[in-house]
């Protein structure tokens, strides 16, 4: 028998935190390249390392401390990575803030998180003048000048970055946490309705959740890293830290478009990046003049909702294979991989797309994932009943700063609480197939708008497809599709429906077609909720508008 009373001391038990990444890099690697920033820009571990170690200190000089929040507002440059270590190395909690979002929301998520610095990006100048004139107490205000942008940096702002690193010390010890489960970041909801809630993450979660990126992505030590996914998304999906415990480069990208994705692979032998699906839809409808196969392996990682077999076959026509990865912003991103299996290899590339397709089982960071019915009861593993998914583990968020109710409601029952919906395939993995609250009742039938939009995609002329419900006088709701075309492109409402009815049951198929831009928020998720406000007005011709 073993004695269950041994106590813990400060020998056997440390607080997790990947902030001991960057300094194990450092130390080991010093001179391993960090960071890549433009044509000429690089910067090594040992660097990365002492300015991080200056930001906490000039943090701290400006009176920061535990649990102070200090907000970034960037495009994926260095100052935004650094910012990952620099700020908790202070002791303070990080909140990358989305670059898309007006001033009204940025002020709002300002004041609610009460930051008291912000560090911007020369591009935002005049965004961050209109948010702190919305502001009762705005925050000290620093001003990134990254060596990329090609407007005038202005004079907002009390200093200069560099001349603030320059300024502070650089043999700071830095502050880690005391307790694992205190905070590191804030993270806020991209909100289609009402405003956004304050998602907190804490050392652990970030710690198992980056480490965990490592397995579930196969990359090896010094993996070279692309950041077409903005850093203030999830933190990165906590790619930030993962790429400190590999000692890998980060290529930095100001920019997301398909001429420097395709040049950084070429250039910088990139070997993984990570991207919402739009973004794969981007490269796959590239000029032809601007697409190019990847002349070594390629892995992107995408998340948000499944990406359409049609895209995934054209990704690895250019060389880049996909893995689908599924989270959300109050899992730390993803937490369930679609783990793939040798023997799928020797499928058809149609085959092996659809498998991809599904989100798969759980990181070997999470400790469990279910689908379950209303009681909480697991469904059956027949790859057809619904049930919502829920987690449980340690990479969940801490839950919504100042919001105790939604807090709750997240976490009933001891599991966190996805909204969507998916089905449990005979072998285990998971394919989710709508959220709660975008799926089509017709007639007592349940349509996954997942499903439908799949088969859209696989139309020659399909950019981009969303599929809502639309009330319907007798059938309750009936399936709307909206639809951008390719450029150039010339498709009728009756050759969507046709195409649907090759593929999909008859009460799937779309009873509405749209064609235009479809809205997207901020993160570039599809506004479903407007869509459906579009539908409900619609007076509607079956077969198209």
């Amino acid at each position: 028998m073993i004695d269950d009373d041994l106590p813990r001391n400060p020998a056997n038990h440390v607080p997790l935190t990947p902030l001991g990444f960057l300094q194990w890099a450092a130390s080991v690697y010093p001179d391993h390249p960090a960071l890549v920033h433009g044509a000429d820009y690089r910067q090594s571990w040992n660097e990365t390392w002492r300015r991080c170690l200056r930001m906490a200190a000039a943090l701290r000089a400006w009176g920061v401390g535990r649990g102070d929040v200090v907000a970034v507002l960037a495009p994926n440059i260095p100052a935004l990575y650094e910012a990952h270590f620099g700020v908790p190395m202070a002791g303070a909690v990080l909140n990358a803030l989305n670059t898309r979002l007006d001033a009204s929301s940025l002020a709002y998520i300002l004041g609610h998180g009460e930051a008291s610095v912000l560090l911007f990006d020369s591009e935002y100048a005049g965004l961050v003048g209109e948010v702190a004139g919305c502001l009762a107490s705005p925050p000290r205000l620093v001003r990134i000048e990254d060596r990329e942008y090609r407007g005038e940096h202005g004079t907002l702002g009390e200093t200069d970055y560099e001349q603030w690193l320059a300024r502070a010390p650089a043999d700071v010890v830095p502050v880690g946490p005391d307790d694992e489960w205190q905070a590191i970041c804030l993270n806020y909801t991209s909100g289609t309705t009402g405003h956004p809630k304050g998602v907190v993450y804490h050392h652990r979660g970030a710690y198992l959740n980056a480490t965990g990126n490592v397995l579930a992505c196969g990359m090896p030590p010094h993996a070279v890293y692309l950041w077409t996914l903005p850093m203030f998304h999830c933190n990165g999906w906590c790619f930030p830290w993962t790429l400190a415990a590999l000692a890998g480069t980060s290529v930095c990208l100001r920019k997301v478009e398909p001429t420097a994705i395709f040049d950084a692979i070429v250039r910088h032998h990139v070997g993984f990046f990570c991207a919402a699906p739009v973004v794969l839809n981007m490269l796959v409808n590239a000029p032809a003049a601007v697409r190019r196969r990847a002349p070594h392996p390629v892995r992107a990682m995408t998340g948000g909702a499944a990406p359409p077999a049609a895209v995934i076959e054209a990704m690895e026509d250019l060389g880049i294979g996909v893995t689908h990865l599924y989270g959300l912003t109050e899992t730390y991103g993803p937490s369930i991989s679609c783990a793939w299996h040798d023997a799928w290899d020797a499928l058809p590339l149609v085959e092996r797309a659809a498998l991809k397709s599904r989100i798969g089982v759980r990181k070997l960071n999470v400790e469990e994932v279910r689908v379950v019915d209303p009681a909480l009861r697991p469904v059956p593993a027949d790859g057809a009943t619904l049930g919502e998914i829920v987690l449980r583990g340690n990479t969940l968020m801490k839950g919504y700063l100042r919001n105790p109710a939604a807090t709750a409601d997240a976490f009933a029952g001891g599991w966190f609480h996805s909204g969507d919906l998916g089905v449990v395939h005979p072998d285990g993995y998971i394919e989710i197939k709508d959220r709660i609250k975008d799926i089509v009742i017709s007639g007592g039938e349940n349509i996954s708008t997942v499903e439908v939009e799949s088969v859209l995609y696989r139309h020659p002329d399909v950019l981009e497809a969303a599929v809502v419900a639309r009330p319907d006088a007798v059938w309750g709701e009936t399936p709307c599709a909206f639809v951008t075309l390719k450029e150039g492109a010339s498709c009728t409402g009756e050759d969507i429906v046709a195409h649907c009815r090759k593929h999909l049951a008859a009460f799937k198929i779309p009873r509405t077609v749209v064609f235009g831009e479809i809205p997207k928020t901020a993160t570039g998720k599809i506004q479903k909720y407007l869509l459906r406000e579009t539908a409900a007005r619609l007076d509607g011709q079956p077969g198209g508008k």
